[in-house]
């Protein structure tokens, strides 16, 4: 099992930006399908992006053209670049992995290995 920690969360006011690390204990560049998922108080965990072994990107509208996922191979390292945050994106994220492709990204089911969270909370 991997081990994985999130990092960077934080207060920020609407408008501006926060990049989410997830440190893996192991090497997960190609080998790994990984994602980010967030849940705010009240509601269902859901993904917000998604990164297959092949380096194919998935996000869903509401995170579309403001979020960013990315890989550091050498650091074995997962980040969320998230930009223009809104008051809906406060939440607890999530980091997830699961060895191979999954053909599913935003299954969280298929997800085996699970970060403890980071908060972010943005205020309007």
């Amino acid at each position: 099992q991997v081990q994985l920690v999130e990092s960077g969360g934080g207060s920020v006011q609407a408008g501006g930006s926060l990049r989410l690390s997830c440190a893996a204990s192991e090497h997960t560049y190609s080998t790994y399908s990984m994602a980010w998922f967030r849940q705010a108080p009240g509601k269902e965990r859901e993904g917000v992006a998604a990164v297959d072994t092949g380096g194919r990107t998935t996000y869903p509208d509401s995170v579309k053209g403001r979020f960013t996922i990315s890989q550091d191979n050498t650091k074995s390292t997962l980040y969320l670049q998230m930009n223009s945050l809104k008051p809906e994106d406060t939440a607890m994220y999530y980091c997830a992995a699961r060895r191979g492709r999954i053909f599913i990204p935003f299954a969280l089911w298929l997800y085996d290995n699970w970060g403890q969270g980071t908060q972010v909370t943005v205020s309007s």
